[in-house]
C-alpha cells in the first residue's frame, strides 16, 4: 500500500485548504502528532472517543475530522474526557488533523460547496462576517415549495430539518452555512433570499423568519458537515495513492 509522510500530506492540506487565510477557533493541522508514514486515513466530523477507537480497529494511520481539539477559551488541561482521547492517539501513535474554518470555506471540498451540491443548488456568491466569508448564497435549479424542498433535505441528508415557515410558498433563492451559523440568519435575510439552511436555530431565529419572510431550515450540525470531510478525504486518496475510510458516528443534533 502507498504511503505519505505525515509532513507532506499535512503541507499539501494546508496549500489546498489555504489555512493561512483564517483566522480560527482551533489550529488547523496536525493537532496530535502520530507515526511519520500515513497509509490509511480515517475521516469523520469530530475527533470524539467513539470516532477514535473505530479508526484504531480500522487500523488507521491519521484521523481527519472537521472538530478536533484546543479551541479558543476552553480548559488548557489534560484531564477527563480529553486525556482519554489524546491518551488513545498518542499510544496508538495516530495522527489527528483537523480543518474547521478552512473545510468549510474551500470551494471544491468544503461543507457549503458540498452542501449545495447535494441539495441541488447553484452557487452566485458568499456572504458572511468571517474574512474569507464562508456562507454562500444561490438559488435552486428548480423552484419549489417549502414543503417539497423539506422533503429534499431529509432525502439528502437522512435529517428531517426543522422548518420555520416564513414568506411565500415557493423557494427560489437560498443562502446557507453549515454547522452552527445560525448568526449568518441576519445576513441571510439582507440578501433578500427565499430561504436560509444552517445546522441550529437560536429562539430569536423563530420570529425573525417569521417576520423577515424567509424560510428558516435548521438541517442538523452534524448532518449539514458530513461532506466536506468526505470529499478532502477522497481527495487525498486519489492524490496520495492512500486508502481513505470515513466512518459515522451518529449526532441528533
Amino acid at each position: 500500500m502507498t504511503a505519505v509522510k505525515l509532513p507532506e500530506l499535512a503541507a499539501y492540506c494546508q496549500d489546498l485548504l489555504e489555512t493561512d487565510r483564517f483566522r480560527d477557533y482551533c489550529p488547523n493541522g496536525i493537532q496530535i502528532e502520530g507515526k511519520v508514514q500515513v497509509r490509511k486515513i480515517v475521516s469523520g466530523v469530530t475527533a470524539n472517543l467513539a470516532l477514535i477507537d473505530a479508526a484504531l480497529a480500522a487500523n488507521a494511520d491519521a484521523i481527519l475530522v472537521h472538530h478536533g481539539y484546543f479551541w479558543r477559551n476552553e480548559d488548557p488541561t489534560l484531564v477527563g474526557m480529553k486525556r482519554q482521547r489524546i491518551v488513545r492517539l498518542l499510544q496508538a501513535e495516530v495522527s489527528l488533523l483537523a480543518y474547521h474554518l478552512p473545510l468549510d470555506a474551500h470551494p471544491v471540498f468544503g461543507n457549503n460547496a458540498q452542501l449545495a451540491e447535494r441539495l441541488g443548488l447553484q452557487v452566485e456568491g458568499r456572504f458572511g462576517s468571517n474574512d474569507p466569508a464562508i456562507g454562500m448564497y444561490g438559488r435552486v435549479v428548480q423552484p419549489q415549495t417549502a414543503r417539497e424542498f423539506v422533503q429534499t433535505i431529509s432525502q439528502q441528508l437522512a435529517r428531517t430539518p426543522l422548518h420555520i415557515e416564513g414568506g411565500r410558498s415557493d423557494i427560489r433563492t437560498v443562502a446557507w452555512c453549515s454547522g452552527a451559523a445560525q448568526d449568518y440568519f441576519r445576513d441571510a435575510v439582507a440578501l433578500g433570499v427565499d430561504a436560509f439552511i444552517t445546522g441550529e436555530v437560536s429562539e430569536w431565529c423563530v420570529h425573525m423568519a417569521r417576520e423577515a419572510g424567509v424560510h428558516y431550515f435548521a438541517a442538523g450540525h452534524h448532518a449539514t458537515e458530513r461532506y466536506g470531510v468526505q470529499a478532502l478525504g477522497d481527495h487525498l486518496m486519489q492524490h496520495f495513492g492512500i486508502a481513505h475510510q470515513f466512518i459515522e458516528i451518529d449526532n441528533p443534533v
